[in-house]
């Protein structure tokens, strides 16, 4: 028994491991981009506010995860692949427009919308790492947990560069949102441009 305990346990390290490095690899920066946008307006004091923001982005991307890896739900790649930046460049954009002047509701279900996107998106590469596994609920949970822990990570550093624009450079928070948000925006835009081809 403390075999197969051990063995889950290494299967769940290894799927941890490998949630975090995808999330935070700068090769598929598409996700830092939408989490930092995600949080984008918002200063360390806010930090409750985010917490909550993000847990319906997991939510959602959790589900999505979920259904496509078991093959309940199975979406084409290449809209996947496009939409992923055009969930970027609407959260941008928003940002830039609107600021933190929409209704908390309405934020957290955006959230958790672009979330099921972003979770189809994380889920191709799941599914060609699970290979010939035939327990996946173990290598689904581990992933995800890993997935989590880096998008925390990203989130504390957006956090944290806020506060030292606005703190120690006096910064304002509308001259701090406007410059990451625009950044954001014009990359996510050219994403989308290069992407077009694939759901034509």
């Amino acid at each position: 028994m403390s075999i197969i305990r051990h063995s889950h346990l290494d299967i769940f390290s290894l799927y941890f491991e490998l949630g975090w490095q995808h999330i935070l690899d700068l090769g598929g920066y598409d996700h830092i981009l939408f989490v930092t946008a995600l949080c984008g307006i918002y200063t360390l004091g806010d930090w409750k506010k985010v917490l909550i923001l993000v847990t319906a982005f997991t939510i959602g991307h959790s589900v999505a995860l979920a259904l496509s890896v078991l093959n309940v739900v199975r979406v084409d790649s290449g809209l996947i692949e496009f939409l992923i930046p055009l969930s970027i460049v609407i959260t941008a954009l928003n940002n830039i427009l609107r600021g933190k002047n929409d209704s908390r509701s309405f934020k957290y279900g955006v959230a958790a919308f672009f979330g099921l996107i972003h979770g189809m998106g994380f889920s191709n590469y799941l599914r060609s790492l699970l290979g010939g596994e035939s327990d996946l609920l173990v290598p689904l949970f581990g992933f995800n947990i890993g997935l989590e822990f880096g998008q925390v990570i990203i989130v504390l550093v957006v956090l944290l560069l806020a506060q030292l624009a606005i703190k120690y450079f006096k910064v304002s928070r509308r001259d701090w949102n406007m410059f990451l948000s625009s950044a954001i925006f014009g990359i996510a835009f050219i994403m989308c441009i290069e992407r077009i081809n694939s759901i034509l």
